[in-house]
């Protein structure tokens, strides 16, 4: 029996349609799942009881199992979610203002394993279902509320564009109108970019958020940081990016870490200012957390002198302020490793 969550209202139209049922049927059982947030099929009132049986003999309410939480003195919140396979996953509460952002995961482990990152190190397992990545955001929702998530960022354990057609139906369900709601620019994907998913991505016109892994415009640099280059040269990322972003009115982000003398030269500075030119960009500069010790925490000087080149170029940047370090929930810390 599969989880409710793993259809779009489209699928849920069509099922109901074909046992010649009304297509508005699909909207309202759409409300009570994500507006109002039923777990029981029994509750849906306004809904026949012939249809309530047919969803409760063909779907369930799965939910992801809560294993452990932890709270950073920042207040940053991880949490470590247990699938139905007993793969393990983890996803992050940001609070900043009045703002709270979810990191979701896509996938249990990651194929791309960028060197200074612990949630490739073990390899892929596989992807994640779309209910699967929902219904992080349901959990989570819940176990917050009356608080409430304003932004979704796809950017915990995985590559979200490898896994492309979960991802997009669950940003589909995250963003419908009749489902939670949320305003595309309320998304963000995080992708250490792949070309031809990129440019598909683009072609779809969601006006979501891209935002793009770089950390170093010198493509040997970048193959020895994130294997990807390999395949897919900075040249051919760039002419992905530039497609996306003549097709998408709204500024590209740009993660950079930070990493002590190995891509913070003035040199590394010019080469990531030339890579962005023709796309509108903007950059997320990451000062390195120190995990592995194969990297170093850059000096405040290097930071500075770094920052000073890209400002003579007029590129728009920000020092992003580390969260949820010492719990491990900051960028490239997300590993499942809980148990």
């Amino acid at each position: 029996m599969e989880s409710i969550y793993n259809y779009s209202l489209e699928e849920f139209r069509d099922i109901l349609t074909a046992k010649g049922y009304p297509a508005y049927t699909a909207k309202q059982v759409f409300d009570w799942l994500y507006k109002k947030r039923i777990k029981d099929f029994k509750e849906m009132t306004n809904i026949s009881e012939d249809i309530r049986q047919l969803l409760e003999d063909n779907f369930c309410f799965f939910k992801l199992e809560l294993i452990k939480k932890k709270e950073s003195k920042d207040k940053t919140e991880k949490f470590l979610l247990k699938l139905e396979d007993e793969s393990v996953i983890e996803s992050v509460l940001i609070p900043k203002e009045k703002r709270n952002s979810l990191c979701v995961s896509t996938q249990v482990g990651c194929k791309f394993n960028c060197t200074f990152c612990e949630s490739g190190k073990k390899g892929l397992k596989r992807n994640l279902k779309t209910f699967e990545i929902v219904s992080q955001y349901l959990k989570i929702a819940d176990l917050i509320s009356p608080k409430v998530i304003n932004n979704i960022i796809f950017m915990g354990i995985g590559e979200p564009l490898d896994n492309f057609d979960n991802v997009l139906k669950a940003i589909s369900i995250l963003t419908h109108k009749e489902g939670v709601g949320f305003g595309g620019r309320k998304i963000t994907i995080s992708t250490c970019g792949l070309p031809s998913q990129t440019k598909r991505l683009a072609d779809l016109s969601l006006k979501i958020k891209l935002a793009i892994s770089l950390h170093s415009a010198d493509d040997r640099k970048r193959e020895e940081l994130m294997p990807v280059n390999k395949k897919y040269s900075l040249s051919e990322l760039k002419k992905s990016l530039k497609y996306y972003s003549d097709r998408d009115n709204y500024p590209i982000s740009f993660e950079y870490v930070l990493l002590g003398k190995a891509n913070t030269s003035i040199e590394d500075a010019k080469k990531l200012a030339g890579f962005l030119k023709g796309i509108k960009a903007k950059v997320n500069l990451i000062p390195y957390n120190g995990r592995d010790t194969k990297y170093s925490i850059p000096k405040k000087s290097e930071i500075d002198i770094f920052c000073r080149e890209l400002k003579k170029r007029d590129i728009f940047f920000t020092v992003r302020e580390p969260r949820g370090q010492d719990i491990e929930a900051a960028c490239g810390q997300l590993r499942a490793k809980f148990l």
